[in-house]
C-alpha cells in the first residue's frame, strides 16, 4: 500500500548536531614533499590521516584508509560514510568535515560524480550549511533519482523553510522505497503538521525495519517514538522504546536523555539525574545540560544544578545555538546574546523552531510585538508542541490578548510532561496570572 506524506506546509526537526572541529584530525597530518606530478589532493591526503581510536568504527576507518592507500577505489565512498556513523556515535561533528573532504576527493578523483554529491550534500546538511548543501542535492537529483538523494535533498529544504518542496522530497522518496529513513521521515511529516497518531503509527513501521547491522539508526528511530509516546501520554511504552533504543546501543546519549525526561514526567527525579548525568557526559550540549540542571534542581541538589548552569552559560555560540537561545531566554539572563543568537540562527534556517526560538528571545527582550510576528510563523505549520504553546500564551499575554493566552496556555498545560520543570513552573505562573486578571476584571 502506498504512504502518502501530507502535503501540507511542514519543517523538519533535525536533530541537530555542532561543528566542533577537526583540529585533532589535522594534528595528525604530517607534512608531504609536494611532487606536481604525483602530489594527491589535499583533502585526499587529510582523509587518510591516521586518527587513532579502538572502537568497532575507527577499526573500520583505519581499514578503509589501508584499502584506499593500496588502491581500492571504491573504498574511497566507504571511508566517507565511516566518517558520518563517527560523527553520528561520538557526537564530533568534525566527522563531519572529513566525511565532506572524502567527497572532495572522490570528486579530484573523477569518481562517481553521483556518489561524491550524495556525501557532500549529507555533510553540508550535517554540519548545517543548509544552502550549500541544497545546491548539491538539486544537482544529485538532476543526475539520478535514488531513495537517499531525495532524502537528503527534502532534509535541507525543509530545515531552510521550503516546507512544500521537502514534503514533495519525501514523498518521491516514500514511493521510491518505503523503508526506515522514509518511514521516519514521514512520521516527523505527520508529526510537525499535528498528526502525532500518524507520526506514532509510520515511526513503529520505522523500528520495525531496524537491524543490528545499523544500530545507531535503529536507536534514533526508537528515541524519536519514544518522545512521541511521552507526547501522547503512554510513559510505559516511551520507557520500552529507550530501552529498545539502549539494547541496540548501549552508549546511545539521546535515549539517555529521552528516558531521562519521562522519568521527570512521572516523578522520578533522582532517577533521572542518573541517567541524565551519563546523557551529559556523552554530550554536553547546552540542551543536555538543561535538561540535568532542571533534574538536579528537583531532586533537591541545586548546589550541583548551579554548576551546571554555569556550563551552560559558558557554552560556545557555535554550541547548539538555537536551544542555548531558548535557555537563555527562558531564565531571562544575557538577553541580547539570546536574541543574537537566535536570529544568527535564523538566517541560516527558517523552520519552525527557529521563528519560535527568536520570537521568545525577543518577547523576554520586551520587543513583543516583533515576537508576535515571529511567534505567528512558528505556529503557521500547525505543530503540536507544548514548548510553542508555551511561548506563543506568554506573548499573547505580554500582548495583552488573554484570549488567545489563555488559548494556547491551556494547550500547553494539555501536553505539559513534554516541558522541563522550570518550563512547567513558568506555565504554572502564567496561568494563575491570567486567571488572576481574568478575575479582576470580572469584579
Amino acid at each position: 500500500m502506498k504512504t502518502t506524506i501530507k502535503t501540507a506546509t511542514i519543517t523538519l526537526l533535525i536533530s541537530l548536531f555542532v561543528v566542533l572541529g577537526v583540529a585533532a584530525a589535522m594534528r595528525t597530518l604530517r607534512p608531504v614533499v609536494k611532487n606536481s606530478a604525483t602530489a594527491e589532493p589535499v583533502s585526499c591526503r587529510l582523509v587518510l590521516a591516521p586518527l587513532g581510536g579502538d572502537k568497532a568504527i575507527d577499526q573500520e576507518i583505519s581499514r578503509q584508509q589501508a584499502l584506499v592507500i593500496g588502491g581500492t577505489s571504491s573504498a574511497l565512498e566507504r571511508l566517507g560514510w565511516a566518517f558520518v556513523k563517527k560523527a553520528r556515535v561520538s557526537f564530533d561533528a568534525g566527522y563531519y568535515k572529513l566525511a565532506e573532504q572524502c567527497a572532495a576527493c572522490l570528486e579530484a578523483r573523477n569518481s562517481n560524480r553521483a556518489d561524491a554529491l550524495l556525501l557532500r550534500a549529507h555533510a553540508l546538511q550535517s554540519l548545517h550549511h543548509f544552502a550549500d548543501a541544497e545546491a548539491a542535492a538539486r544537482e544529485l537529483v538532476s543526475l539520478r533519482e535514488r531513495p537517499f538523494d531525495y532524502g537528503v535533498l527534502g532534509d535541507v529544504l525543509i530545515d531552510q523553510g521550503k516546507v512544500r518542496e521537502g514534503a514533495v522530497a519525501y514523498q518521491r522518496m516514500v514511493d521510491l522505497r518505503p523503508d526506515l529513513q522514509s518511514y521516519a521521515r514521514a512520521a516527523h511529516v505527520r508529526w510537525l503538521t499535528g498528526d502525532l497518531e500518524g507520526a506514532i503509527e509510520l515511526m513503529k513501521l520505522a523500528t520495525a525495519a531496524s537491524s543490528p547491522n545499523d544500530p545507531e539508526t535503529g536507536a534514533w528511530t526508537f528515541t524519536r517514538l519514544a518522545l512521541y509516546q511521552l507526547q501522547r501520554g503512554t510513559t510505559n511504552s516511551a520507557l520500552a522504546s529507550c530501552d529498545a533504543a539502549l539494547s541496540l546501543q548501549s552508549d546511545y546519549a539521546p535515549a539517555m536523555l529521552a528516558r531521562g525526561r519521562i522519568l521527570l514526567a512521572v516523578n522520578r527525579a533522582a532517577d533521572a539525574v542518573a541517567e541524565l548525568e551519563r546523557a551529559a557526559r556523552l554530550n554536553p550540549l547546552p540542551e543536555y545540560r538543561w535538561t540535568l540542571a532542571d533534574a538536579l534542581t528537583v531532586a533537591g541538589n541545586r548546589d550541583q544544578a548551579a554548576k551546571v548552569e554555569s556550563l551552560i552559560d559558558a557554552s560556545s555560540d557555535n554550541e547548539d545555538p538555537r536551544t542555548l537561545s531558548f535557555y537563555l531566554a527562558t531564565r531571562h539572563q544575557d538577553l541580547e546574546r539570546a536574541v543574537k543568537l537566535a536570529q544568527q540562527e535564523l538566517t541560516n534556517r527558517g523552520d519552525v523552531l527557529t521563528h519560535d526560538a527568536l520570537a521568545w528571545a525577543l518577547a523576554a527582550a520586551g520587543r513583543t510585538t516583533e515576537a508576535q510576528q515571529h511567534i505567528n510563523q512558528a505556529l503557521s505549520e500547525g505543530t503540536s508542541d507544548s514548548r510553542l504553546y508555551l511561548h506563543a500564551g506568554v506573548i499573547a499575554a505580554l500582548n495583552n490578548d488573554n484570549t488567545q493566552a489563555r488559548r494556547f496556555l491551556e494547550k500547553a498545560a494539555a501536553v505539559q510532561q513534554m516541558l522541563l520543570p522550570s518550563e512547567r513552573a513558568l506555565l504554572e505562573q502564567w496561568r494563575q496570572r491570567i486567571g488572576d486578571k481574568k478575575s479582576k476584571q470580572k469584579e
